[in-house]
């Protein structure tokens, strides 16, 4: 027996040399078994604490939705435009033809065109006050269709109703003007009143008017 071999053991247990039995099993497998059982834990912790921050700063977690009803945000869309002014459509403010004086100038050089304008703009139902020739002002100076002329009030009111009968003029407004009658500036490139067909089109969605813009409702 080696003077290594504690008493009472003998077989197996005989050290014999320079080997000598593991009296305990190994350690090293379990302790790497409670390492990577601590690791997943701590990212399982970590992760769920970062999903919890997610959701603070996010509001509840998941798309944002509008007014939080799970649709998506409302949308609108323009109706199609007019040759009216929108703000007189909405507000329904706009008068009627026989309200509505209107003076009829021409800035051009072709003769007799403010006449036969104030005729047509009569038969239509509209008030006819002053005919003739444009002053110095607009004298041969208006190059498109015309030019529609009126108080401030009238850019809502008024004017859009004439518009209806000369869509392509230019609509102006002077602040300092008194009084309610409205100036129609024939203009060089004027051929003609806007077809009657057009104008009573025109003048019907002035009295009753379609909204501007419709809300999309729903999901």
């Amino acid at each position: 027996m080696s003077m290594l071999t504690p008493p009472g053991m003998g077989g197996k247990y005989r050290i014999t040399g320079d080997k000598y039995p593991r009296m305990r099993p190994h350690r090293r497998r379990g302790r790497l078994a409670v390492v990577v059982v601590a690791c997943g834990a701590v990212l399982g912790v970590a992760g769920w604490g970062t999903l919890q921050l997610i959701d603070v700063f996010t509001g509840g977690g998941g798309t944002a939705t509008a007014a939080g009803t799970g649709c998506s945000p409302k949308t609108t869309k323009a109706s199609p435009a007019a040759s009216v002014s929108a703000a007189a459509a909405v507000a329904g403010t706009a008068p009627e033809p026989a309200q509505i004086t209107v003076n009829v100038f021409n800035a051009t050089t072709r003769s007799g065109l403010a006449k036969t304008t104030a005729d047509e703009l009569k038969k239509r139902g509209f008030k006819i006050g002053e005919v003739g020739n444009a002053i110095k002002q607009y004298d041969k100076k208006v190059t498109g269709t015309g030019i529609l002329l009126g108080p401030a009030s009238s850019l809502n009111t008024s004017l859009p109703v004439l518009a209806t009968q000369l869509t392509t003029a230019e609509r102006r407004t002077d602040a300092a003007r008194a009084g309610t009658a409205l100036d129609l500036i024939i203009g060089n490139q004027f051929k003609a009143l806007t077809s009657q067909a057009a104008s009573v089109k025109a003048l019907t969605a002035l009295a009753a008017p379609q909204p501007t813009a419709s809300t999309k409702k729903g999901c």
